[in-house]
């Protein structure tokens, strides 16, 4: 199997970049939490478990939700966090298809 130059460097998926790498972010916050590990990091952040051990073995995104409850918790900013994961996008783009009303849905009559 060949890859064509570049083509990494191409990709937008957060976990194909070379620089992504959230183990950093929850070292990071474990430090600053003065934690223990992670059972103590998932406490704090009123989240399961399973959930810290599936971002650091990259089977789950850090998403909005967790980032704010991050930023919430340890008074670091949305951007340090990122940084902290490696995510050092200027700006992130929205799918049209998040705002779109779903098929099915209340119909309103006249």
């Amino acid at each position: 199997m060949t890859t064509q130059p570049g083509n990494a460097m191409n990709s937008t998926r957060l976990a194909d970049q070379v620089a992504y790498d959230p183990n950093n972010l929850l070292d990071a916050l474990i430090e600053k939490l003065n934690l223990k590990n992670d059972a103590a990091l998932s406490r704090a952040l009123e989240v399961a478990p399973p959930v810290i051990s599936k971002i650091r073995h990259r089977r789950l995104p850090v998403g909005a939700s967790l980032l704010i409850r991050m930023h919430e918790v340890s008074d670091l900013s949305i951007k340090d966090l990122r940084t902290l994961m490696g995510d050092r996008r200027e700006k992130f783009r929205i799918s049209d298809k998040q705002f779109k009303p779903k098929e099915g849905g209340i119909e309103h009559h006249e």
